[in-house]
């Protein structure tokens, strides 16, 4: 009976494994067909094969000597530029409205919190129209502040997983520093944020990510302003069909060096992730 038991086990967990392997192979084709034709020497952006003929460097090497068409250090600068700044206004407005939500009792304290997550199942490119004519109105259309405005500017909608995490953190070290003479803003940022390292990493790595990937916001917001294109939109502009022959290699080129932030990020980070993340699940 218990023989049967442990070989039905072992048979499932290598059903199991075997699915993975196989889902894991799917997966990493693409990454690792990308990888590969970024150091192909032949031109065009489609070939018969998928292992290059010849290997070269000069992908990478063109993207920062060949700027005068597509300026990638420029667009990759910005890029950087606005995540960051983008990542740190988004990070303390989440944290705080989440910790106001979980911490303090106010009246329309409930429908708040459900109308700000009601509007904040609807895309936000709906709006993208209001959002231009705003920006365009204090004089800030196709510039890089105006990037940061709309990607920050929606940071408390995110609200509902910080909040489950604070949710999780004792109120009697709150009522016990309250008795000691703390205000809440001195619970806030010496006692709860040192406390809150696995959610403030979630939340710092979706601010991040946002404006490094976007595609719709920039296109709308810059326009034909070249100089201030993020990474998404740039890339966009090599995949036209007057420009994909002979710089679809060079795209791919782009395209790894813009996914190693991230991934050196995630790897580094990933167990703080994955607690904030489970952690901020556990209450609503």
């Amino acid at each position: 009976m218990i023989r049967g038991i442990k070989a039905k086990r072992r048979a499932t967990s290598a059903a199991g494994h075997t699915v993975l392997t196989i889902l894991s192979f799917i997966w990493l084709l693409p990454v690792a067909w990308v990888v590969m034709t970024s150091f192909r020497g032949e031109g065009g952006a489609f070939t018969s094969y998928i292992i290059p003929k010849t290997w070269t460097l000069d992908n990478y090497t063109r993207l920062f000597t060949d700027t005068t068409l597509f300026n990638f250090p420029r667009w990759f600068m910005n890029t950087l530029i606005v995540a960051i700044f983008t990542c740190a206004i988004s990070t303390v407005i989440t944290l705080a409205t989440s910790y106001a939500f979980s911490r303090l009792r106010f009246k329309l304290r409930k429908p708040m919190m459900n109308v700000v997550l009601v509007i904040g199942m609807f895309p936000g490119f709906m709006a993208m129209i209001a959002i231009y004519y705003l920006i365009k109105a204090i004089g800030l259309d196709q510039s890089l502040a105006a990037l940061v405005l709309v990607y920050s500017g929606g940071a408390a909608m995110g609200y509902y997983i910080s909040k489950g995490f604070f949710d999780t953190i004792p109120k009697a070290i709150d009522e016990s520093a309250i008795i000691d003479g703390a205000t809440r803003n001195d619970i806030f940022w010496k006692i709860t944020l040192p406390l809150s390292k696995p959610i403030i990493v979630y939340t710092v790595l979706t601010s991040f990510l946002a404006p490094w990937v976007d595609f719709i916001f920039v296109s709308f917001i810059m326009r034909d302003n070249y100089n201030n294109y993020t990474v998404a939109l740039g890339l966009f502009e090599m995949l036209k069909r007057e420009n994909i022959y002979q710089y679809f290699t060079r795209f791919c080129a782009a395209a790894v060096l813009i996914a190693i932030p991230i991934t050196i990020l995630f790897i580094f980070m990933q167990k703080y992730y994955v607690t904030g993340v489970t952690g901020g699940s556990v209450k609503g």
